[in-house]
């Protein structure tokens, strides 16, 4: 007599969401290349051989965390652009969105600050450069504009200013955890008035 098939079940969303959650955990606390997927497997309480019914390797799961993270960030960085906003008012309105993805996917943007400059060198991951390509044109073509149109000080470096802003606000994904005394919104606040008026008094 024939042995019945066991019919194969689908994972759920729910299911694939909570994966690649563990995953990117443990993508940015060991970083990519000391990351197996018998780790992962491991950290969500599954065999290495079930892990892969959901996923054909480490590499697509990474895939998936980045494009997640960039997809949702453009939305909203985006629609800052796009909204006609003074230069101050989007240079604010861009800190602003990237807390709120700090908070959203704090271990993504830690995988993509360690290990995006290396994952670009592979077709793949050609997309991480176009965004940092684009990421840059948003943020400089601000601050110029804020330059010409008289809002910013005229004697600023755009490109130092620009990386200093850039790295003061993405570094806090190393310190920050969702859920802590601050909301995103008013960690940016309390940033944007150290960056954009300064920590001294006024005399």
């Amino acid at each position: 007599m024939p042995t019945k098939k066991k019919p194969q079940v689908t994972p759920t969303p729910e299911r694939r969401r909570e994966l690649l959650a563990t995953a990117a955990e443990v993508f940015a606390a060991q970083g990519y290349n000391a990351t197996t997927v018998r780790r992962i497997a491991d950290e969500a309480g599954m065999l290495a051989g079930s892990l892969y019914y959901h996923f054909d390797s480490k590499e697509s799961m990474v895939d998936e965390i980045l494009s997640t993270f960039l997809d949702e960030l453009w939305q909203g960085y985006d629609a800052v652009l796009a909204a006609g906003l003074g230069p101050r008012e989007t240079i604010e309105a861009l800190v602003t969105e990237s807390f709120r993805e700090i908070d959203r996917h704090r271990p993504a943007v830690a995988i993509y600050q360690k290990e995006s400059k290396h994952l670009a060198t592979q077709p793949r991951f050609a997309y991480l450069a176009d965004s940092q390509t684009k990421f840059e044109k948003a943020w400089l073509g601000t601050l110029e504009r804020g330059v010409a149109e008289g809002v910013f000080r005229d004697d600023l470096d755009i490109r130092l200013t620009y990386r200093f802003v850039r790295d003061t606000v993405w570094v806090a994904a190393s310190w920050y955890r969702p859920g802590g005394h601050h909301s995103p919104e008013e960690i940016a606040r309390q940033y944007l008035s150290m960056v954009l008026d300064g920590i001294a008094l006024r005399t």
